[in-house]
């Protein structure tokens, strides 16, 4: 006869089977003779190991942080260390662009080549290529440097009039007009430097949802083809 000790048992397993369950990591990078084994977007079991050869370097994102795994031998996927949630709490966080505090940047002494974006949802002016979204109203504008002012002119490839937009001195980072500038699934956006400097062309993908864990959004961003938020993603977990 099934009892309710017997029962309660069961359950107590099969809680401690998925609490002891493997998170799976995702590749982000890969190269050397073994990069066709480890391609950008595959899933890695957290709690197993991988055999690379001489010359290999394999970047896995997990969710304890990004993890470069190089040269011969069986190396474990897990990331050790500091846990890197609240970096990617901060680095996703989806706030009103309107409402958004544009903080005022003194001189830090890092080259502007050198910056990063503080968010993930945040469009560098210096680049072009896919920007993934969930929320138009998150978007906003960043530009490395920022202790001279600055004028950029956005132009939509459908036509419409061009906006200037200009950043004050010692300011990174405005609010994305979508009124004038309206945000959809591949729209596509040139950004100018008046003062000269490079073109960037940047073409919005919309996502339905930002998925919660590290390695799922990392997965997501490869599906999409957002290479810069990816890049960005994996130094901020290092």
């Amino acid at each position: 006869m099934f009892s309710v000790r017997t029962f309660t048992i069961g359950m107590a397993l099969a809680g401690a089977g998925l609490a002891g369950a493997a998170q799976a990591g995702v590749v982000v990078s890969s190269s050397g003779p073994s990069a066709a084994q480890f391609p950008a977007g595959k899933k890695l079991d957290d709690n197993s190991s991988i055999t690379l050869r001489a010359g290999d370097t394999v970047t896995v994102l997990t969710g304890g942080g990004t993890r470069v795994i190089k040269g011969a031998g069986v190396h474990r996927v897990a990331a050790t260390g500091e846990s890197k949630r609240s970096t990617f709490a901060v680095l996703t966080r989806q706030r009103s662009a309107q409402r958004v505090r544009t903080g005022a940047v003194r001189g830090t002494g890092t080259p502007a080549a050198a910056e990063r974006s503080p968010n993930l949802w945040y469009v560098d002016v210096s680049r072009s290529g896919a920007m993934c979204i969930a929320s138009p109203d998150a978007v906003r504008l960043w530009r490395p440097g920022g202790e001279l002012p600055a004028t950029f002119t956005v132009g939509s490839s459908a036509g419409a009039a061009a906006v200037e937009v200009a950043f004050a001195e010692n300011t990174r980072d405005i609010a994305w007009d979508g009124a004038q500038l309206p945000l959809a699934d591949g729209s596509t956006y040139t950004i100018v430097p008046t003062q000269g400097g490079t073109t960037s062309e940047i073409r919005f993908v919309m996502l339905d949802a930002v998925p919660e864990e590290p390695e799922d959004l990392a997965a997501t961003l490869i599906d999409k083809g957002c290479t810069n938020q990816l890049e960005l993603l994996t130094a901020a977990l290092s």
